[in-house]
């Protein structure tokens, strides 16, 4: 028990403890400035926003900070323990350098096989041209398995708040408009990783005092870690790790991607604790595993997206009405029981094909609408009501057709780029709203459009 007790005093020490709070507040600081520009883009889009950017920032905070204390004390448990002079604290390092790079790169397989890969380089060189360089001890073992713990924490996390923050988008493909979503989130973890280290070293000062074995731990007893054990002073150190999660889909609803990526996720981690065994097997069997953890995850976003273009779209308009996509949280079409998924059939008895139609019809009624909806259900009704030419109807729905003069082209996902197009195109015209974007979809790139035109 007291071994649980060390690790949630050294999770909650990163939490309120200097210098690690004010990296803490940096975080949430950089997590909440994202979602501003994401509520911001909902708002243009929607005419409302779908989520709060407090919502979405308390929401990574709180769930950042559960997986961080799940993690951590799996991997206690397990025993997994890192030399002072393992070189671990590079691995995070490594990894914002890589989302500098590229934000998907941020994935721990990527810096864990680098890192792991200039292990086993400098160990390569000392066997041919023995003490010539100074060697990392970091047990490529013990990498696999924290970097397989938390892709499981990661798929849990991607499966429970994946979805939250989603923006609509759109992208062409056999000459039909698909509707779908771009997601993107992150989280910050309080983890803490047991280091074994020499008597006097400075450090421990800072961090907690060591630890009393229990019994039966460790539940991994492999031979360098019971000897780091039983050679050192055990202490748990408090870090921070940002966990990062970006997909796009056409076929699926916000929600049944999140559950998707997230279980493809927890897969992975899974296989990858297992196949961390084959490192045991010498430095080939660290080779392989090295070679194993970016090659398997690159497989596993390469499986997602050839499904995603296998199946059939889910968001796609056709004679009968237009699709919804996205709802605002303060709609009033929720008061009538619309909700995403439902089909516009007509507005005041005439088709439609965008939500320009719309707003046109309304205009020549004076505002006042009767709109036939078919609901996700298959139940058909009619709404009537009197619409506020000052406010939108905060839906958004998939058009049939749309005219090239009515695209603003963006290159790349720029948020600044996106919101000057934006609000350069409106100032033309009141109803174009509209523009293509580049997204990632699980590793790939499409081009996609996000549909200004169509916000009502």
């Amino acid at each position: 028990m007291g071994l649980f007790i060390y690790t949630l005093r050294s999770v909650s020490g990163a939490i309120v403890t200097p210098p690690l709070v004010f990296l803490l507040i940096l975080l949430i600081m950089v997590l909440h400035s994202k979602n501003k520009k994401v509520v911001t883009m909902q708002k243009i889009i929607l005419g409302g926003s779908v989520n709060s950017s407090i919502e979405l920032t308390l929401s990574q905070l709180v769930l950042g900070i559960i997986g961080g204390i799940i993690g951590s004390i799996i991997l206690t448990s397990l025993g997994v323990v890192f030399s002072e002079n393992s070189g671990i604290s590079y691995l995070f390092v490594i990894s914002i350098l890589l989302m500098l790079i590229r934000p998907r790169l941020i994935c721990f397989s990527y810096s864990g096989a680098i890192l792991g890969g200039i292990v086993i380089i400098i160990k390569l060189i000392n066997i041919f041209i023995p003490y010539s360089l100074g060697v990392f001890d970091l047990n490529i073992f013990y990498l696999a398995i924290l970097i397989g713990v938390f892709h499981v924490i990661e798929g849990i996390l991607v499966i429970v708040d994946g979805d939250r923050g989603a923006v609509p988008v759109f992208t062409n493909r056999d000459n039909k408009i698909l509707g779908g979503y771009a997601l993107k989130r992150y989280w910050a973890l309080p983890i803490a990783i047991i280091i074994a280290m020499n008597g006097n070293n400075s450090m421990l000062s800072y961090m907690t005092e060591s630890i009393s074995n229990p019994d039966w731990w460790p539940l991994i007893k492999l031979p360098y870690g019971l000897a780091l054990i039983a050679g050192s002073i055990i202490s748990i150190v408090p870090f921070y790790m940002v966990l990062g999660y970006s997909s796009i889909t056409f076929t699926k609803s916000k929600r049944e991607k999140a559950i998707s990526s997230g279980v493809h996720i927890l897969a992975y981690g899974i296989i990858l604790i297992a196949s961390a065994q084959i490192s045991r097997f010498g430095i080939i069997g660290e080779i392989f595993v090295v070679i194993f953890m970016p090659t398997a995850h690159e497989l596993m976003l390469k499986l997602q997206a050839d499904r995603e273009k296998k199946q059939v779209a889910k968001f796609v308009s056709d004679e009968e009405g237009l699709v919804v996509l996205e709802m605002s949280a303060d709609s009033r079409m929720r008061e009538f029981g619309v909700d995403i998924q439902s089909k516009i059939l007509s507005v005041n008895g005439k088709k439609i094909n965008s939500e320009a139609e719309v707003y046109s019809i309304l205009k020549e009624n004076l505002y006042n609408a009767v709109l036939k909806i078919k609901d996700s259900h298959g139940m058909v009704k009619d709404i009537q009501f009197r619409h506020n030419k000052n406010t939108r109807l905060g839906i958004l729905v998939v058009p049939r057709n749309v005219s090239k003069e009515d695209i603003v082209p963006v290159d790349g996902g720029n948020f600044k780029n996106v919101l000057n197009s934006l609000k350069g195109s409106e100032k033309g015209s009141e109803n174009k709203v509209e523009y293509k974007i580049e997204k990632e979809n699980d590793g790939k790139h499409d081009k996609d459009v996000k549909n200004k035109d169509n916000k009502m």
